[in-house]
């Protein structure tokens, strides 16, 4: 079983907020960014406002934001472990061994 951390609107707000970001810091209206990237503006809107858009606009907006790389490492087999296999290895490892818990000259027996 995976355990997710993140529902998918989480994170289709994440990308969207991100899209937005890196267009606000190219200095480009949406109006500019739609012509570049060849999306429709209602789509780029949409996108910004409602976190909807296709897959080949959202890598056409992607390749004129300079993260297109970034859609190609997406369900990779070198992704990291789930949580559920991190927790299986985490109880297969040996305990640590802990430090004391009293206080320093404190008698621990009767």
């Amino acid at each position: 079983m995976t355990v997710y951390l993140r529902t998918v609107q989480e994170v289709q707000t994440g990308i969207a907020g991100r899209f937005k970001a890196r267009r606000l810091a190219k200095n480009l209206t949406q109006r500019e960014l739609a012509a570049r990237s060849g999306v429709t503006f209602s789509s780029l809107k949409r996108f910004e406002a409602r976190r909807m858009i296709a897959l080949d606009s959202l890598l056409n907006l992607a390749l004129v934001l300079n993260c297109l790389d970034d859609f190609d490492k997406l369900a990779m087999e070198s992704q990291p472990i789930s949580v559920t296999q991190s927790l299986d290895a985490l109880l297969a490892s040996p305990a640590l061994r802990r430090g004391a818990t009293g206080r320093k000259g404190r008698s621990h027996g009767v």
